[in-house]
């Protein structure tokens, strides 16, 4: 980590500090320690998640959703082989924990990418009371990519992983009030 990264991580980091003081300073320190951590490596990533979007914007129960994600590369290389987990309404989506997404995005671009759909309430996981349907998109893992051409054929090399991961984006998304 070069030092203007290492400083803005350390400010970040004691940004936080004070949002996470409890009533007369009370505070927990392993929480204090976990959210400095979680500034830091925002801090450090080169990859963001700049946008989350659900279609439709304001679903009903059992409404099929789409998902969307922008990842932005602020790196010096290209980008891929993104490893997400996503959440809906607190409960894990299983098809994200072995799934690659190989969509490539070049260095100083932001690119969106089309995730999975998935159903506003299904067994399991019904639609919440209050109305509020929370999405959160956790980038897991990518890698860095050299690109090339060998005897007239573009050929991708996937390199080391892109360090300062994971990143995370959320949205609350409105459900439709249904009659009863």
């Amino acid at each position: 980590m070069n030092r203007p990264s290492a400083a803005l991580a350390v400010i970040l980091a004691l940004a936080t500090l004070p949002a996470l003081a409890g009533p007369a300073g009370a505070q927990d320190p392993a929480a204090a320690q976990g959210a400095a951590e979680t500034a830091a490596k925002a801090a450090e990533s080169p990859l963001a998640l700049e946008g989350l979007t659900v279609e439709p914007s304001n679903p009903g129960t059992e409404t099929l959703c789409r998902l969307r994600v922008k990842i932005a590369n602020h790196g010096e290389k290209i980008a891929t082989a993104f490893a997400f987990k996503v959440e809906v309404a607190g409960h894990e989506l299983p098809v994200y924990r072995n799934q690659v997404f190989m969509k490539p995005v070049p260095a100083g671009k932001t690119v969106e990418l089309a995730l999975y759909n998935f159903w506003t309430s299904e067994t399991g996981r019904p639609a919440p009371t209050d109305g509020k349907l929370p999405v959160k998109v956790t980038l897991r893992e990518a890698r860095w990519t050299d690109r090339s051409e060998e005897k007239g054929v573009e050929v991708w090399k996937l390199q080391g992983p892109v360090a300062g991961l994971p990143v995370e984006a959320s949205v609350t998304v409105p459900l439709k009030k249904t009659a009863k």
